[in-house]
């Protein structure tokens, strides 16, 4: 029921991702009245959906302690992501409020063992393919502990999404030179070079242009930096689509170029177009959460669906817990050591 546009783009994408991935099943959780309304008209999908009908609904404007209070137990948000947790779900999307969500989810999911704040983690398309980048919002700074937990849990995915060995890690910095950066930022960097961790390669320090080029598999970041780089991307992307666009019906000439090179923009609209990477993934929760984008369409909302179908498919949870366990091992042999 959330996002801005409710049931017509979950169901509509809930739609487009059975079509591509016919094993899935949907449990539809809101206004019994609205979703069945708008599942009418999708015949393929009525028969692998059910509906749960919810008596709250969380407004995109709650504020996360208000929607704990209201929503706890009664609204769909909260009962999608205990259907994660009790097992009825392998995985739960909302394009609903993100402050929201996030509390429900670590309220209701808990973190991790050894994992202190969760992190959302995003897909950036690069020159090379798609890379990981996280946190993109769930936290505003964070130590050299926490980016080191954000780094393995981006390897783990790293390698669940794209059949890495050893994906290369890189800490989003204001230079690559060691000297350079937050004291947290060059602390998790030493760790990570000095630890020479097998699921992942340390490369170093990537400055913001890095995140295009695909310099690195994994770009770790705390929040308030990610979400900035996030936003400016999107916006980025929108401002050249309507350059593009001003440019190409300015003139004659310029239209009967537009019309000759109709390949070549079209590619470059489908490379550039945010839906195909729609979706983050809540990282360092003991169940998979996906936030969509609230304002995306029925294509975007697909995309959300099929980042958590293929999160599920590989095990990313438990990837993840053999990472942190690993990792957590060191350490405390480490202390041992220092202890003697």
């Amino acid at each position: 029921m959330g996002g801005d546009h409710g049931p017509a783009v979950v169901i509509g994408g809930a739609a487009i991702a059975h079509e591509r991935r016919p094993e899935l099943r949907f449990r539809f959780y809101g206004d019994e009245t609205a979703i069945r309304k708008v599942l009418a008209s999708h015949p393929r999908l009525e028969p692998v959906s059910s509906i749960i009908h919810c008596e709250v609904s969380i407004s995109m404007d709650d504020k996360p302690s208000q929607a704990l209070r209201r929503g706890r137990w009664k609204s769909g948000m909260w009962r999608a992501i205990e259907a994660v947790k009790s097992g009825e779900a392998d995985f739960c999307v909302s394009a609903g409020n993100t402050g929201a969500l996030m509390a429900m989810a670590k309220f209701c999911l808990r973190t991790m063992s050894g994992i202190e704040r969760p992190a959302m983690a995003a897909l950036w398309p690069t020159l090379k393919g798609e890379s990981v980048v996280l946190d993109v919002g769930a936290n505003i700074g964070a130590d050299a502990s926490q980016l080191i937990d954000f780094a393995l849990m981006g390897a783990a995915m790293a390698r669940a999404l794209y059949d890495l060995e050893r994906p290369s890690i890189g800490l989003l910095n204001i230079g690559v030179e060691e000297v350079k950066g937050m004291e947290e930022v060059k602390e998790a960097g030493q760790i990570l070079r000095d630890y020479h961790l097998p699921n992942l390669v340390y490369h170093g320090f990537v400055e913001g242009d890095d995140l295009g080029r695909g310099t690195v598999d994994v770009v770790v970041t705390e929040g308030f930096s990610g979400n900035i780089a996030l936003k400016t991307a999107e916006g980025t992307a929108k401002q050249i689509a309507e350059y593009l666009r001003a440019a190409m019906g300015r003139t004659l000439l310029a239209k009967l170029g537009y019309l000759l090179a109709k390949s070549a923009f079209d590619h470059l609209r489908e490379k550039m177009d945010p839906r195909k990477v729609n979706g983050a993934v809540m990282l360092g929760l003991n169940g998979i959460v996906i936030k969509s984008h609230g304002g995306t369409d029925a294509e975007g909302f697909a995309a959300a669906i099929a980042m958590g179908h293929d999160m599920a498919a590989n095990e990313i949870i438990g990837r993840i817990a053999s990472d942190l366990n690993y990792f957590g091992g060191i350490r405390s042999k480490e202390a041992r050591s220092i202890g003697e």
